[in-house]
């Protein structure tokens, strides 16, 4: 059965892969200028650019993260979704339709032409780059443990092969070979989770377990758990559960585990003989009803703070994200903008509907996840926890290839922000400058992916969304509403959001902190105060600094505000 298993796997795994390659190529074919590599000569109308937003947007964090946070955290986790979406509400209210009014290409561009000053340009390309950097290494990561709990290869190939094949076709054709590929992947994806989700829900239906009851969860065969991060986890029955690797600072082999709490050091590997109570992580949820409940937060002390503080990265942060911002430029005017963003919330309000669905079901069929710091193979898993035979060889067939599409998809996107940055601010604009700072904005964080530490993929994205929300959105919220934004003051919210949020995704990746305490919960969900000390210092400092504000700056807010038909806007170059 594991031939048929890998032989299928890696079959889907290819098809999703190479079919990116060849679709990317063909919607790709004529790209000449740099206008088609870096907006794909703003030429996308709404219906496909809304799929390809979708398909780019819909991450590893959604494919894979959401479900495993469901099944750890339970109903707070919802939030990761909910937000997800919501953020795309607060696009199209205040950004889409006046940034492509702009005539821009790139978030610095637009700081340039609403600023008119070089020095806010190069602040948001420093930011842009960042940023993307950012979500590319979880994406590469996520890759790297899919491939390895499916293909059984070692983290790095997955990782490293994704990388090259993004790489490939963003140096091929640019934007318009990865707006076909990503549009294509959303409905890839979509059938992907969807298909688990209704066929796992009917099965689940047709011997339902009882999710409410108390913890630990027991397995039903002998599972082994390899720790893939330092978790800390609690034992209420030890009997059948033995551990190999460093336990409490203690280098052991096949030891029984006392009952209490356990810190298991990365490599650890826990065996549980058939019936064995699941050591449950730490800071989730210790009973099913707390689980279903909310108000518990995600692990760790000062709940409120945490919905609060994801809440709004996840809703502002969406606004600051490079690879989405630089889809509206694609559109041909304003009121396309604005159609693509409204078609985006329902394409993905459709979509989020399914891992939760896989998250809930995670939580009876694999609660050996809920012993691990990472629960982003919850997914993976279920196929064959659930079911048996060639059904559990076909799901997991297609979720392997939705997975790999979603690595490809949203790698691609990030990719293109970061090409289209380096080649217009950093090199003579055109298509060579193009292709090399893409090859080179995709060896980076290869690099970086392979040796960096790890969150959970949502985890990981949400810090990304911190960052953007106290970075970027502050300057183009202020940028498009507010005439007193000086350069100066841009440059110093731009400073002090990016420093402060970069800091707590530092210190989190890193372990700095540990327990209940402010200064932990502060790092791992910072947005509460990033994002309204960003905007504070923007206004405070354009205030000190108004005589400078732009003696352009009502002919800026006139193409930005005053629909097409009227004639005012131009359109930039790059």
């Amino acid at each position: 059965m594991t031939d048929h298993v890998s032989a299928l796997t890696v079959a889907a795994v290819l098809v999703a892969a190479l079919g990116t390659v060849a679709v990317g190529a063909y919607g790709g074919r004529g790209s000449r200028s740099t206008s088609d590599f870096l907006v794909a000569s703003r030429s996308i109308g709404p219906t496909w650019n809304a799929a390809a937003i979708a398909g780019e947007y819909l991450s590893a964090a959604s494919f894979l993260g959401v479900a495993g946070l469901v099944a750890k955290h339970g109903a707070d986790a919802l939030w990761y979704p909910i937000g997800f979406t919501a953020g795309y509400l607060s696009l199209l209210l205040f950004v889409s339709a006046p940034l492509r009014r702009s005539g821009a290409y790139t978030v610095p561009d637009f700081a340039e032409f609403r600023l008119a000053s070089t020095r806010a340009r190069k602040a948001a390309m420093i930011v842009v780059i960042g940023i993307c950097v950012l979500y590319l290494v979880p994406q590469l990561q996520g890759a790297g443990l899919t491939l390895n709990i499916l293909l059984h290869v070692p983290p790095w190939v997955g990782a490293t092969a994704t990388g090259l094949l993004v790489i490939v076709n963003v140096v091929g054709a640019g934007m318009r070979s990865v707006t076909f590929a990503q549009a294509i992947q959303y409905w890839l994806k979509l059938t992907a989770v969807a298909i688990p989700a209704l066929v796992l829900a009917t099965v689940f239906v047709n011997n339902p377990q009882d999710l409410g009851e108390p913890l630990p969860p027991r397995v039903t065969s002998a599972t082994t758990i390899s720790v893939d991060t330092e978790v800390q986890v609690t034992v209420t029955d030890p009997t059948g559960v033995r551990v190999t690797g460093t336990v409490d600072d203690r280098d052991v082999t096949d030891a029984r585990l006392a009952v209490g709490q356990h810190v298991l050091a990365r490599d650890a590997r826990i065996e549980l003989d058939a019936g064995a109570a699941t050591p449950v992580v730490s800071n989730a949820p210790q009973t099913g009803e707390s689980w279903m409940s909310s108000g518990g937060g995600l692990g760790g002390g000062h709940p409120l703070f945490q919905v609060l503080s994801l809440i709004i990265a996840t809703f502002l942060g969406a606004m600051g994200l490079p690879h989405v911002l630089v889809r509206f430029y694609t559109n041909p005017d304003g009121r396309a903008a604005r159609r693509t963003a409204l078609s985006v919330i329902a394409a993905l309000s459709v979509f989020y509907l399914f891992p939760m669905v896989l998250g809930v079901l995670a939580r009876a069929w694999v609660p050996q996840v809920l012993a691990t710091g990472t629960a982003d193979a919850a997914v993976l898993l279920l196929p064959s926890a659930a079911t048996g035979g060639i059904l559990a060889i076909g799901l997991s067939a297609l979720i392997a290839a939705g997975a790999m599409a979603a690595f490809l998809a949203t790698s691609s996107g990030l990719l293109v922000s970061i090409a289209g940055v380096m080649s217009t601010d950093l090199m003579p604009a055109g298509v060579r400058s193009f292709r090399i700072c893409a090859l080179i904005g995709g060896v980076v964080p290869i690099a970086i992916a392979l040796s960096a530490g790890s969150l959970e993929l949502s985890r990981s994205v949400g810090l990304v969304f911190a960052v953007s929300a106290s970075t970027l959105c502050p300057l183009l919220v202020l940028g498009i509403w507010w005439r007193g934004l000086t350069a100066a003051g841009a440059v110093a919210g731009l400073a002090v959001g990016a420093a402060m949020s970069a800091v707590a995704v530092a210190c989190s990746v890193a372990g700095v902190f540990h327990g209940d305490g402010w200064l932990a919960v502060l790092a791992g969900y910072p947005a509460a105060v990033t994002v309204p000390l960003a905007f504070a210092t923007m206004v405070f400092v354009s205030l000190a600094t108004r005589s400078r504000i732009p003696a352009g700056t009502a002919n800026a807010f006139a193409r930005m505000h005053v629909p097409e038909r009227l004639g005012l806007g131009v359109e930039r170059t790059p």
